[in-house]
């Protein structure tokens, strides 16, 4: 994806995704509340014919390069980083499933069911993830074209789906965020007090799962940074607010804006400071808990040091 490619896709349709709809509108132009801050009067104005835009409010406006640079507060090439990551039906760029002969593409789900596939089962197992999470995710097998796929998917609230196997990334029908609830039951779900945890993919929240798997609130997955909007709308009911969001530039600017708006929301990205998310974290800690076994099996006396340490110690262990 380069700047001149960005630019083509109707610039409607980026607004969609990240969840502003018109006000009104009509074949040449189209108007909506101010995507970049709370305003109550239509000042953003989209020229539909020439794909550009023009903030009343502000007097400013540009192509779609200048918007996304302004809402993400980021550089073009932070803009043209988050561009690739997601999936507007104007444009999908080549990719090792299929080579494209147009710019759209034609999905299709064929079926949905439990995990059984263990092909995925084991690209979970190589992301750090055991069994624990298997509730959490289906089974989807869908067609791009001509093509057969399989993928583990994972649900969103507007029952579209994010897709992950080991040489594909994308999404189906609609994009949307995604809630898990964990033993809330009893709460009313309008009602204040209740704890989240947010992340952006959901990698990530099945990471926290497996990490802390008697974690009592929800889950929420933004399954794009685009929906950033429609998560702070869903995060006022909370009280408590963890964010476990991606240590990149992408992320520290979400991060920011969720801050912003809830000031007493914790931020936790120290975790795993060194990684670029929770699920790499999850991936180096088990793959350094495997070498270090791996050298205790190579070293009989250092194994023969553990046992005797672990023997002196035996009755403490027996009571924890």
């Amino acid at each position: 994806m380069n700047c001149k490619l960005f630019n083509t896709i109707p610039l409607e349709e980026v607004l969609q995704n990240l969840g502003h709809l018109p006000t009104k509108q009509n074949e040449k132009e189209a108007w909506f509340l101010n995507p970049f801050t709370n305003e109550n009067l239509a000042s953003f104005k989209l020229d539909k014919r020439n794909n550009i835009w023009y903030l009343h409010s502000e007097g400013i406006g540009g192509n779609n390069i200048d918007f996304m640079k302004k809402y993400l507060k980021s550089s073009v090439k932070e803009v043209l980083e988050w561009t690739e990551k997601q999936n507007f039906s104007s444009f999908q760029p080549q990719n090792v499933i299929q080579k494209q002969n147009s710019l759209k593409e034609n999905y299709q789900i064929t079926e949905i069911k439990e995990l059984q596939n263990e092909n995925l089962k084991d690209y979970l197992h190589q992301r750090g993830l055991s069994t624990k999470v298997y509730p959490l995710v289906k089974e989807i097998h869908f067609t791009i074209g001509e093509k057969n796929l399989y993928a583990i998917g994972f649900e969103n609230l507007s029952g579209g789906w994010e897709l992950r196997n080991s040489f594909y990334k994308g999404s189906l029908i609609k994009k949307d965020i995604s809630i898990l609830n964990f033993n809330n039951e009893s709460q009313n779900q309008n009602e204040t007090g209740k704890r989240i945890a947010i992340f952006e993919g959901f990698m990530d929240a099945l990471s926290f799962v497996e990490m802390k798997p008697f974690f009592i609130g929800d889950l929420l997955v933004m399954n794009s940074i685009s929906l950033l909007n429609r998560t702070k709308e869903h995060l006022k009911i909370y009280s408590e607010i963890h964010l476990f969001l991606d240590n990149d530039k992408a992320g520290e600017t979400c991060k920011n804006e969720i801050l912003k708006s809830f000031p007493e929301a914790k931020d936790h990205s120290e975790i795993y400071t060194l990684h670029k998310d929770l699920n790499d974290y999850l991936q180096f800690k088990n793959n350094t808990e495997i070498e270090k076994k791996q050298q205790i099996e190579l070293n009989p006396e250092q194994e023969q040091e553990e046992s005797e340490i672990n023997q002196a110690h035996q009755t403490y262990r027996r009571k924890r």
